[in-house]
């Protein structure tokens, strides 16, 4: 059996990294993490940090604006995985730059962790940065680069501890709003999962040049579904209050940072159905069907922490 890739995960003390760190560790890679000497000095993030080195993580210091220092961590491993978040994806042309010059990474897996950006409806503002992540899947392609990308639809921890309601903290019990006719399936990945499932394709050449669409089975629902989910749970009917797409669009424009992001991504998903299409085999795979091994965590379980 091929031994298994040494993986660098750069922002691996952002949110989803922290997520990927760990599972790369446990599934038995060599993992190294790429931290900058300055977070040592942020109390949440030392602690993290010691978690790694704790279960065996490499720490490697550099920095995304010191070249010398990016590829001397890459020549270091096969893998690269970026986690970087929102405002850094511009910045990883300095890692395609690095990995160029290292010559010896047989796979890179960008900052993706959302919709395919390559297959949307999306309006503004989110449309624009899906076009960042776009730049940086065609500067990978240019320069020959191996790859994988992860789409992972949508994050649990973002969507389901208030059901998308707006300037809340917790699941509705009372009303509910919801976007369009709240019939079309969204797909909603537990953090631990989309991490699972990353590491799972790092070494898997079904993957290799692909997009790697996360869609566990129990997890793709309607809004109306999940709202019925809920509703069992608390054992009380909402106040249900539809927005149609006319309205939602006229409040994406009217509304500020960061609603009117999160708009926008409610509606590229539940509205446009952008996290559920026929996946063409010839530039995608789904995840559950090549990993049935993995035992994912259900939406159904997950909202049982909020009753």
């Amino acid at each position: 059996m091929a031994a298994k890739s040494k993986i660098l995960v750069i922002g691996g003390t952002g949110y989803i990294g922290k997520f990927i760190v760990k599972a790369s560790s446990e599934a038995g890679h060599p993992t190294f993490a790429l931290v900058r000497e300055s977070t040592l000095s942020h109390p949440e993030k030392f602690k993290l940090i010691e978690s790694f080195k704790t279960s065996g993580v490499t720490l490697l210091y550099g920095d995304l604006t010191d070249h010398e220092s990016l590829v001397k961590a890459i020549k270091q491993v096969d893998v690269v995985i970026s986690a970087l978040g929102a405002e850094q994806i511009d910045d990883q042309v300095k890692i395609i730059a690095a990995i160029k010059e290292a010559g010896n990474i047989k796979r890179l897996l960008p900052s993706e962790f959302g919709h395919d950006v390559d297959h949307h409806n999306a309006v503004e503002p989110v449309s624009s940065f899906f076009e960042k992540k776009v730049k940086i899947r065609r500067a990978i392609e240019a320069e020959g680069i191996p790859y994988t990308y992860i789409s992972s639809n949508s994050f649990a921890g973002h969507f389901l501890p208030n059901l998308l309601q707006q300037n809340v903290t917790a699941p509705p019990r009372d009303e509910v709003v919801i976007l369009g006719d709240g019939n079309i399936k969204g797909v909603y990945v537990i953090e631990e999962d989309v991490a699972t499932y990353t590491i799972k394709a790092v070494d898997d050449p079904r993957t290799l040049n692909k997009t790697l669409y996360l869609r566990p089975h129990a997890n793709v629902l309607t809004f109306n579904e999940l709202v019925s989910l809920w509703e069992n749970k608390i054992k009380s009917t909402l106040d249900k209050i539809y927005v149609p797409e006319d309205q939602l669009l006229k409040s994406i424009q009217e509304s500020s940072f960061p609603a009117n992001f999160m708009l926008a991504l409610g509606h590229s998903m539940l509205v446009k159905g952008d996290c559920n299409y026929e996946i063409d085999p010839s530039f995608g795979v789904e995840a559950s069907k090549l990993y049935p091994e993995v035992k994912y965590t259900t939406v159904d379980n997950y909202l049982n922490a909020f009753v």
